[in-house]
């Protein structure tokens, strides 16, 4: 069953940056560059009924245009064998505000809370086996990298079809500031 979660598309140029940094690590599944977001909230596998209503509480989430810029790097789980390799995104309260916002709004419509903070970042490449050094050496290498700040004005809906070549994501619906 395809899974749903909300993200922010980014704009070709950081997705091109980010796409420059792939690097031959053994076991790493780099994400298509296509593919790269800042997710906002896992929704998980749901019904049609329920995805109307996300779509709906959705549409009531108010807010106004505001910048990012993409700052450094990092792994998870940080206390475990690294599995998923990420780039970080500088602090922002208006980031933040959103992220709240498009929470309260799924817990309008009954859907379990995320058991995880919200720490904003976007996977980069997901780890089959443990490479501890080459894992370190990446991090080190690109630990301040940085792009230039672009606006966000809209988030959307997806849903993740799991395949042979990994995941492949269908805006479901999209939704503008106020």
């Amino acid at each position: 069953m395809p899974r749903l979660f909300i993200a922010i598309d980014l704009p070709e140029q950081i997705r091109d940056e980010i796409g420059d940094l792939y690097c031959a690590i053994k076991g790493a599944r780099w994400v298509d560059e296509n593919q790269l977001h800042l997710s906002l909230r896992f929704i998980g596998e749901t019904d049609n009924e329920t995805e109307s209503r996300i779509i709906d509480a959705m549409e009531h989430v108010q807010f106004e245009p505001f910048t990012l810029s993409v700052n450094g790097t990092g792994f998870f789980p940080l206390r475990k064998d690294p599995t998923v390799l990420w780039i970080g995104i500088a602090a922002c309260s208006e980031l933040m505000q959103l992220q709240s916002r498009i929470e309260r709004a799924c817990d309008s419509v009954s859907l379990p809370a995320d058991p995880r903070n919200f720490h904003p970042h976007i996977t980069i490449a997901r780890l089959n086996a443990p490479q501890h050094d080459r894992v370190a050496q990446f991090i080190t290498e690109h630990n301040n990298f940085k792009t230039d700040k672009f606006e966000i004005s809209d988030f959307h809906l997806y849903r993740s079809y799991l395949g042979k070549s990994g995941s492949q994501y269908v805006k479901e619906a999209s939704f503008s500031h106020a």
